[in-house]
């Protein structure tokens, strides 16, 4: 059976941070930025993690051994 390839816009988008949870940015702070409020549009500036739940999926995308 061949390799299988990982998804080249999870590995844009995620990190895994020291401990081995993923990191990612938050939604909604890449263009119409006029319209949102500073305070928004700050705390949409940091990182957050992945849910449990989605975890498995997105280290299914990321890691190119399918788990």
């Amino acid at each position: 059976m061949p390799k299988l390839k990982s998804k080249a816009s999870a590995k844009k988008r995620f990190a895994f941070t020291g401990t081995g949870k993923i990191k990612r940015k938050h939604a909604y702070h890449s263009h119409i930025l006029t319209k949102k409020e500073t305070t928004q549009k700050r705390n949409l500036d940091h990182t957050t993690l992945v849910s449990r739940d989605d975890e498995k999926r997105v280290k299914r995308m990321i890691l190119s051994s399918g788990m």
